[in-house]
């Protein structure tokens, strides 16, 4: 089995072209990078690898789409746990981030005022500490945060999902699991560079953040990868991706202390919990016939 590299180049190509010329564009015509002119351009940004793996699936090379890029709504238990696995490592980020210097457990949230007090104005900040809710602001978020993946937030995962698990993991199947995962982890991670260069996950280092989200999408690609596969459906993957965006804060939320490239799941802390994932990953693949990790 082969994978189709010429589509995989022009994918790729097409997908940097237009997603690094939205960003360019947008500044070129004056735009600042502040709320709400942001939000548009990012969730539009996630929306242009489904666009290009549709145009070149459909249009290019006139295949068609559903079942080889794993459009798929048929529910298995794979949808459950792609739902539910980001709340895991965030909770697991979060218990290893307090083994870490400087950090501390801040149940107040008094941390996680700090982080944001240059984002948000004094009053609303003032709000926001004296605000009583009927259960703590970690269950309520955690709550909220799994309601949001696999509803809203795992649409917008759709719109990169469909180019990352659908497309490119087809295509590059051929070349076994690890390394395809691999390639598609930093494809994955550069793509984010506009973004992350306007202070995206890494408000606290916007250059260096380029490298450590490359990191962190080298990490969590095998997991991403192998919901895909045992899914049967890319739709698992963008549940998944939702998820993750939905509960990634619960890792922060109380803690005191670190940076944005020491504790959250794409900080140090993270990274070690995704290692253990992809050791235990490892371990459960390595007798696998290499057609069961492969899309057909």
């Amino acid at each position: 089995m082969t994978g189709n590299l010429k589509k995989v180049y022009i994918f790729i190509s097409l997908t940097f072209i237009c997603n690094f010329g939205l960003v360019g564009l947008f500044f070129a015509l004056g735009g600042k990078w502040t709320m709400p002119g942001s939000l548009i351009i990012s969730i539009l940004y996630m929306f242009i690898p489904m666009i290009v793996s549709i145009f070149v699936q459909k249009v290019i090379f006139k295949e068609s789409i559903k079942a080889p890029l794993g459009i798929s709504f048929k529910f298995n238990r794979w949808f459950v746990i792609a739902w539910l696995i980001p709340a895991f490592l965030a909770i697991a980020t979060l218990g290893l981030s307090l083994l870490l210097p400087g950090v501390e457990f801040s149940p107040d949230m008094e941390g996680m005022f700090e982080r944001f007090a240059d984002l948000i104005p004094p009053e609303q900040m003032e709000e926001l500490r004296t605000t009583e809710l009927f259960m703590h602001p970690f269950w309520l978020g955690l709550f909220q945060g799994l309601i949001a993946g696999v509803t809203i937030n795992a649409i917008a995962g759709f719109g990169e999902e469909l180019g990352w698990r659908g497309l490119l993991q087809k295509e590059l199947g051929f070349l076994g699991f690890w390394k395809s995962s691999l390639i598609i982890g930093v494809i994955w991670g550069l793509w984010h560079a506009p973004l992350i260069l306007q202070g995206h996950n890494y408000p606290e280092h916007p250059v260096s953040g380029v490298v450590m989200m490359t990191i962190f999408t080298v990490l969590i690609s095998p997991l991403f990868c192998y919901i895909r596969i045992k899914s049967r459906s890319v739709i698992a993957a963008a549940i998944i991706h939702g998820s993750l965006n939905g509960t990634a804060g619960l890792a922060i939320m109380l803690l005191k202390g670190g940076s944005d490239l020491t504790v959250g799941v794409t900080g140090v802390s993270g990274f070690i919990v995704l290692a253990i994932v992809n050791i235990g990953l490892y371990f459960m693949t390595r007798h696998s016939d290499q057609k069961t990790l492969t899309i057909l």
